[in-house]
């Protein structure tokens, strides 16, 4: 069920006007409607344009919007930043790129001897088809499912013990989606991890929910919390850090110098 994991520059739309209530652009409720979420006509009322300009773009029949227009559908859906960007990359995708795949396998080891100077911070990195491809030992101590060979996209989904062990669970997971579809082609992703997206959207009606809603944030860096079988609840910083040329995303986590977090974070590397 791959195909099911594509966006369209259509489907942004009728998701994102969906989840805006008439209140919320300033517009009255009027009489109760069947479906939630704005009309297409005022939409283009609050965009500026017409109704039936509107209506191709979300049937896909205009496929070349100027960007002022993109800029008055942004402001009228409401939307941020990351999601106008995105926005933009629906209504003029970039030609996919050759991906040097034998190249970015060869180069995939090579951040395991990095990874482990940092004894003291834990850290792994995730290839193209969201694998985990290299970890260090306090980065497994903190979660096994950051171990070598892992997908924490598809444990945070299915596996109990994630659920336990992030206590901000739905925020966690909210989070894991917006930020994935800021990073991903879908014209261009790796196969490995389109194949996850379909799995997730099939098994896990959490995933599947939040995949539809179509929301788009990226987040490199932000504040997590942990309730850590072992040493207890962690509150840890995460920076993610993309390599664009080997198709592998950094993740590393840290504690307030001196907080309590950073004792137990200590203590779980001496266990």
């Amino acid at each position: 069920m791959v195909h099911e994991t594509a966006d369209t520059l259509g489907g942004f739309l009728r998701a994102r006007r969906g989840q805006l209530s008439p209140q919320q652009v300033g517009l009255p409720a009027g009489e109760r409607r069947r479906v939630p979420g704005l009309r297409r006509e005022e939409v283009a009322q609050l965009a500026g344009i017409s109704p039936e300009y509107y209506l191709r773009l979300e049937q896909g029949r205009n496929l070349n919007p100027s960007d002022q227009i993109l800029a008055a559908l942004a402001g009228a859906l409401q939307l941020d930043e990351d999601a106008l960007a995105y926005l933009h990359r629906l209504a003029h995708p970039a030609p996919p790129a050759r991906r040097p795949r034998n190249r970015a396998r060869a180069n995939q080891g090579d951040l395991q001897p990095l990874l482990d100077s940092w004894p003291h911070t834990p850290a792994y990195a995730q290839g193209p088809g969201g694998r985990v491809v290299a970890a260090n030992r306090l980065a497994v101590l903190l979660c096994p499912f950051f171990a070598v060979g892992q997908n924490p996209l598809r444990a945070a989904f299915l596996e109990p013990e994630m659920r336990s062990l992030y206590p901000q669970w739905d925020d966690m997971t909210a989070k894991a989606v917006s930020g994935l579809r800021t990073m991903i082609d879908v014209d261009d992703a790796d196969p490995q991890l389109l194949e996850t997206i379909g799995e997730l959207t099939v098994v896990s009606e959490r995933f599947s929910r939040l995949w539809t809603r179509r929301e788009v944030r990226r987040r490199d860096t932000g504040l997590t919390r942990l309730n850590h079988p072992l040493v207890g609840e962690l509150d840890l910083h995460y920076e993610k850090m993309l390599r664009p040329q080997a198709h592998q995303l950094i993740v590393v986590y840290h504690a307030d110098q001196g907080s309590t977090s950073a004792e137990r974070l200590a203590l779980l590397g001496s266990l």
